[in-house]
């Protein structure tokens, strides 16, 4: 067993020993040295396998410290060349695209040296070889003796207990290498040095022990040593190159080659500026039609009718539609109306639910009753039935017709304008429709009269109130404004029969006259523009409270307390199922719960937030008690929407190709880099770089090319998208519709990024695993 840390013992601080090999000379210097040398075949192979053990050259084990070194793994020499070697190199072996200091600074960084500390043990370290004015220089700009006290210093910041010199002097003329002589000697009194010359006088001069190597065997020693047995005492700590220090590397190396990055950069990127563009017209497009939709639909009512849709059922025909072999059959199928159809439980409470919505959302809720108005008018003063209804009248009505149009629910044409829950937050009535003649209607018994854009009104509209007109006549607004209509009570419009039913009594003066809810029409409205929302049908409408208000007095009517005790119609006297029922006592105002409720968002994004306050009411409840509801505009926008996402996806689907031309071209590239910077990697590695940090390296270049080519790549497309816009308009005249969106900026900078380092990676493991030897002998 050689204990090589003795040799240091029989041996004074700058002694100098000398082995040659034919015209190689190798030269230990004091302090703790703890390794042997290899053959000579060149000194770079020398010097490295120093490090690497001696099974091929000794039977016995290397020590360092009392530490044998049989098991240690690639990472412990890593960490131990940079703890305890420093390297002078016959060709320097400087970085090229680093400056001086920085260059003295990298195996610092290996050793996790704070960056104060490292930067100032670098520029003592400098001073110390005599070049404290060069610092912030290149390698380029110094001589021959200049960098090669630049490779001194690098070897010597760390503080290694060892100093190898790889023919220190071999590149230099004989003045400078007798300054670099001098200052080797001179470095000797602090730390053992071993140098490795072709030059024996050079090493006779200097060296204070010399072994001859002649085919890997030691010749002859000035004076041999038998090593002994010692404790072990050895301590490593552990190499790692940071991300940060990994990327400034790089960045630092990518800024030397400034077209080539750009030109690189700029081919990676096309595939980043085929997507952005497809993204942006499709961002654009997207936003013309929500805005759009949202002029058109962002109002659009969300409606809840108590017969609703089953979306679940309809789904499921849907997904069974096939068509079916002609088997000379024929199938007796359920009604898919009831089967897909169900009806809504709009209870009391349901209706108190909807009330309480935030007003910011929707400050605008219509309730529809299906209450019958006993309504009353003065034509050619005559009392007579009037309706608020776009059906023609049969002057002479029978008895049935006027009991079907008694349970009937309420006449078409006719509407009830929304109300607003908060006075303060806008009105949908006022927003969307033109005040043509009159004022707004105030109170519940005021009415209004609500034509088209082109100032019409269905001809019946007006007969059915008692007006006297002619198809195309022009009614003054004076003429309508200001009538009066009344409403009767129950008690007074029907009368009941021996038989027990009911049947409504003849209009006279009398019942007008005793009628107290007396209704006006105050004013004649139309909607704003084509872009106006119109909830309202050309006709008569009126408030809500209205009707609750003719309900209120109508539930302690005689015909309402006769229905409610018998499953016949009271006016039909035909038996009922009890949902027929509810809606004859709805008809009769025997009940006040609506057959519809119409919510009226305040726009587009407050649609969403009601949606989820509707949903919240059915969560937790079974299938049959939840209250399903209408949204037309949802529907409409899902549907273009998803076409344009389809044709999105396959536009960036074909745009992704070029992404993955990019990721193989970055591949080549990085693998470019790789052959470029071997001596670095060999540089790195005789410095204790783990493979990891060798990897890392790469890694950062390529993170760095990808941020660059991503954000190249959006920056073009966003350029783009003005002569885009610019030819969209001549053709179409829809202005800024190519709109990149930050998001997807932000998203394809990341895919360019992941994309080049998983197109870098295998290239950087290549690197990783290059012998240092062999890396270093590159040119």
């Amino acid at each position: 067993m050689l204990q090589l840390k003795d040799l240091r013992k029989s041996y004074h601080v700058g002694d100098t020993i000398t082995h040659a090999l034919d015209d190689v000379s190798i030269s230990f210097r004091d302090q703790e040295f703890v390794a042997i040398l290899g053959p000579s075949g060149s000194g770079k192979t020398t010097m490295l396998n120093v490090i690497g053990g001696l099974d091929q050259y000794d039977s016995g084990d290397l020590i360092i410290n009392g530490k044998s070194t049989k098991n240690f793994k690639e990472t412990d020499w890593d960490a131990y060349r940079n703890n305890s070697v420093g390297f002078v190199f016959q060709n320097y072996n400087l970085i090229s695209h680093l400056s001086i200091i920085d260059n003295v600074e990298l195996g610092m960084n290996l050793s996790g040296v704070p960056t104060k500390e490292r930067h100032e043990r670098a520029q003592a370290a400098l001073e110390q070889v005599g070049l404290k004015e060069q610092v912030n220089k290149r390698p380029n700009q110094l001589s021959g003796g200049q960098m090669q006290r630049v490779a001194i210093a690098r070897a010597l910041a760390n503080d290694p207990d060892i100093l190898l010199c790889d023919e220190p002097t071999g590149a230099l003329d004989t003045e400078t290498s007798e300054q670099i002589m001098k200052l080797i000697k001179r470095l000797s009194k602090d730390r053992l040095v071993i140098m490795v010359t072709h030059n024996p006088e050079l090493a006779n001069e200097y060296a204070t022990r010399t072994v001859n190597f002649q085919d890997g065997k030691i010749l002859n020693d000035s004076d041999p040593y038998n090593p002994k047995e010692e404790k072990d005492t050895f301590k490593l700590k552990r190499t790692k190159m940071s991300y940060w220090n990994a990327i400034k590397l790089s960045f630092t190396n990518i800024l030397t080659k400034k077209g080539r990055t750009i030109l690189t950069a700029f081919a990676s990127s096309i595939g980043i500026i085929s997507i952005a563009i497809v993204l942006a017209i499709s961002n654009g497009f997207q936003k013309q039609i929500d805005n759009t939709m949202s002029k058109a639909l962002a109002k659009y009512p969300v409606s809840i009718n108590q017969t609703a849709i089953d979306g679940t059922a309809l789904t499921k025909i849907k997904d069974t539609d096939k068509t079916a072999k002609n088997k000379g059959y024929l199938t007796a199928e359920k009604d898919l109306n009831q089967e897909t159809s169900r009806q809504n439980k709009i209870t009391p409470e349901y209706v108190k639910y909807v009330k309480k919505i935030n007003p910011d959302y929707a400050n605008n809720v219509s309730f529809q009753r299906a209450v019958k108005l006993n309504l009353l008018g003065k034509v050619d003063g005559k009392t007579k039935a009037v309706t608020f209804s776009q059906n023609a009248q049969d002057s002479e009505q029978s008895i049935a017709n006027i009991r079907s149009q008694a349970i009937s629910a309420l006449g078409a044409g006719s509407s009830v304008f929304p109300t607003e829950l908060n006075n303060r937050k806008g009105s949908v009535l006022k927003e969307n429709y033109q005040l043509l003649s009159g004022s707004w209607p105030k109170k519940a018994t005021d009415i209004v009269l609500v034509a088209d854009r082109r100032n019409t009104v269905n001809i019946n509209s007006l007969k059915n109130l008692g007006f006297k007109v002619k198809a195309n006549e022009k009614v003054k607004f004076n003429k309508l404004i200001g009538q009066e209509f009344r409403v009767a009570d129950n008690n007074d419009f029907y009368e009941q029969l021996p038989t027990g039913m009911f049947v409504p009594k003849k209009i006279n003066s009398t019942m007008y006259n005793k009628a107290k809810t007396k209704l006006h029409l105050v004013a004649v409205i139309r909607p704003k523009n084509k872009d106006s929302l119109s909830p309202l049908s050309s006709g008569i409408a009126y408030s809500d409270k209205l009707t609750k208000k003719i309900i209120k007095t109508n539930k302690k009517s005689d015909i309402v307390k006769a229905q409610k005790k018998t499953n016949s119609n009271v006016l039909t006297g035909q038996k009922m199922k009890s949902s027929e029922k509810k809606q004859v006592m709805q008809t009769i105002g025997g009940s006040s719960t609506p057959t519809g409720i119409m919510i009226y968002p305040t726009d587009f994004d407050a649609k969403d937030k009601v949606l989820k306050y509707l949903d919240k009411w059915n969560k937790g409840k079974a299938k049959d008690d939840k209250v399903v509801y209408t949204d037309m505009s949802s529907a409409v926008t899902t549907m273009t929407g998803g076409l344009l996402n389809g044709i999105t996806y396959v536009l960036v689907a074909f745009a992704a190709i070029s992404l993955i031309t990019s990721m193989i071209m970055i591949g080549i590239l990085t693998y470019t880099s790789v052959l470029e910077r071997t001596k670095e990697i060999g540089v790195l590695k005789a410095l204790g770089a783990r493979k990891k940090d060798i990897t890392r390296v790469f890694d950062a270049e390529t993170f760095i090319l990808g941020i660059f080519s991503g954000a190249l790549g959006v920056g073009v497309a966003y350029l783009l998208t003005f002569p885009i816009n610019s030819v969209l308009y001549n053709i179409s005249s829809l202005s800024n519709v190519a709109q990149l969106n930050p998001t997807h900026a932000l998203v394809l900078i990341i895919i360019s990024t992941i994309l080049t380092l998983l197109g870098g990676h295998i290239p950087a493991r290549l690197a990783a695993k290059k012998d240092a030897a062999i890396a270093l002998r590159s040119e």
